[in-house]
């Protein structure tokens, strides 16, 4: 199992940049895709972007693409979602997770193959 915290939210405004971080405890951390969802009030969480277990591979959700970027650091146990051009209807509460298998990245945007979660941080986009 895989501990998460994430940090770096808070409340900006349109067009601003944020840089939220996830870090893991646990010697699995380099084995395991990432990924960062976000769940806005009244909606379903939803897939944000995600990488690879060695961070060779990106994927992101059509309405982030060019505006986010994800990397992820074995060394440190960290993985940062870096946000540019936010937009109002950015806001949500963001968790990052981890795949539930070693070296897969099978259904890597779907929620269902994660197994561990982090317990959110808010980002809300003034317009």
């Amino acid at each position: 199992q895989v501990q998460l915290v994430e940090s770096g939210g808070g409340l900006v405004q349109a067009g601003d940049s944020l840089r939220l971080s996830c870090t893991a405890s646990g010697r699995t951390f380099s084995k395991r895709a990432m990924g960062w969802f976000r769940q806005a009030p009244g909606k379903e969480r939803e897939f944000v972007a995600a990488i690879n277990w060695s961070g060779g591979s990106t994927y992101y959700a059509d309405s982030v693409k060019g505006r986010f970027t994800i990397s992820k650091d074995n060394a440190k146990n960290t993985v940062d979602l870096q946000m540019n051009s936010l937009r109002p209807e950015d806001t949500a509460v963001y968790y990052c997770a981890a795949h539930w298998r070693d070296y897969s990245d099978s259904g890597i945007t779907r929620t269902g193959n994660f197994g561990s979660w982090g317990q959110g941080t808010q980002v809300t986009v003034s317009s």
